[in-house]
């Protein structure tokens, strides 16, 4: 998939920029009352997945991703939860495959790959219709994040800690089964039967890639070693 159709089923281009009013951020013209609010006001693309401490893939929580779609970046608020008064976790930032080929080989060390996470079922978006979180899907999975979680345990009151650099599950033996099970019970859903469906869709094995053994390690997206491409189911 090239970057034009990358943004047009993810929503991004003229379309959405003449529904913006031009400036591309939702809501048409700023009114004086609400001008300075305009830098928040795209932040409405909701999707869900499961976020892992890349230093400690022991630490699992599910993590509720607000985003606003951009040209090149998409810009997402992370919180704890779908209710009011949500914690804010934190942010990340996602970039199609061909921009992170391109960053420095010291800097990749941040990204994670979201392959697994959508064939493995474990990246959903609720309020999208089927259709359209297929499509969502698509333009998604080839797709790198770079996220911190600036509040590492939202168990505590406040933020605590230093920020966690967070990472994706990458294979079926890193799944937390307990944190899966309750996700799915919150939005009604079935990790196991929407595997099943993205392997219709997709076609493709769902990836193994081992945990990185350390921050420094770089991620892959489909294989343990080797070339680094998807296999056919």
């Amino acid at each position: 998939m090239d970057r034009r159709e990358w943004l047009g089923a993810l929503g991004v281009g003229g379309t959405a920029a003449a529904a913006a009013g031009g400036d591309g951020h939702g809501g048409g013209a700023a009114k004086p009352a609400d001008k300075h609010m305009a830098a928040a006001g795209g932040f409405h693309h909701h999707f869900c997945g499961i976020h892992v401490a890349k230093s400690d893939p022991k630490f699992q929580l599910v993590a509720q991703h607000y985003c606003v779609l951009g040209q090149d970046v998409h810009q997402c608020l992370l919180f704890d939860s779908t209710a009011a008064g949500a914690k804010l976790l934190g942010v990340e930032y996602i970039i199609p495959d061909e921009l992170y080929r391109g960053l420095p080989e010291a800097e990749k060390r941040y990204w994670h790959p979201h392959t697994y996470e959508v064939l493995a079922g474990g990246l959903i978006a609720p309020g999208m219709s089927k259709e359209d979180e297929a499509k969502f899907m698509t333009a998604i999975l080839p797709t790198w994040g770079k996220t911190w979680h600036t509040w590492p345990d939202p168990k505590t009151r406040v933020p605590v800690g230093d920020p966690l650099l967070m990472w994706s599950l990458g294979a079926d033996d890193q799944v937390d089964p307990a944190v899966v099970a309750a996700r799915d019970k919150q939005f009604g859903v079935d990790t196991a039967a929407i595997r099943a469906e993205r392997a219709k869709q997709f076609g493709l094995a769902v990836p193994q890639v081992p945990f990185p053994k350390d921050l420094a390690e770089t991620g892959r997206q489909w294989t343990a070693s080797g070339e680094d491409k998807p296999t056919k189911r």
